[in-house]
């Protein structure tokens, strides 16, 4: 009998970084000014868009966000940062994380950006898993990356 190997769920780049912020318009506004961070105008969303160089017609894109405390839920630790993954498959990659002892949330998330879920790494640092839909294309206002 035959034993095929299952390929094993990766991360695939980083979907975002996401900044909690008590003033994330004027946070927003200092990376522009201080880091020329292309924000949106008024708002506090930067994203850039990117190609794949090893695979074909892979694109997307990465976010950056200065939030409002209670924009989104941050978990039991209270981070001030959260990495957002982009991954090829979000269920296989928590299980795989589960198998290994990790922490991972029980809850998951899906909406029209894709799914999302949530572990900790071993420090304690919370981090976000990204499977975006199969075609995506980010609402906000893209920069090309350089």
């Amino acid at each position: 009998m035959p034993t095929s190997r299952r390929r094993r769920a990766h991360v695939t780049g980083l979907g975002g970084v996401f900044l909690k912020a008590k003033h994330p318009v004027q946070l927003a506004e200092w990376y522009r000014r201080h880091l020329g961070l292309a924000v949106s105008a008024g708002g506090q969303v930067a994203t850039w868009d990117w190609r794949s160089p090893t695979k074909r017609g892979g694109s997307g894109s990465t976010l950056w966000a200065a939030l409002e405390l209670g924009d989104r839920p941050w978990g039991p630790a209270d981070p001030t940062v959260q990495v957002n993954y982009r991954v090829d498959d979000l269920d296989r990659l928590l299980a795989q994380l589960r198998r290994a002892g990790v922490k991972v949330d029980d809850r998951t998330e899906q909406s029209a950006y894709g799914k999302f879920g949530w572990a900790q790494d071993p420090d304690g640092n919370r981090f976000e898993l990204w499977e975006p839909p199969a075609r995506y294309r980010s609402p906000e206002r893209h920069v090309p990356m350089e």
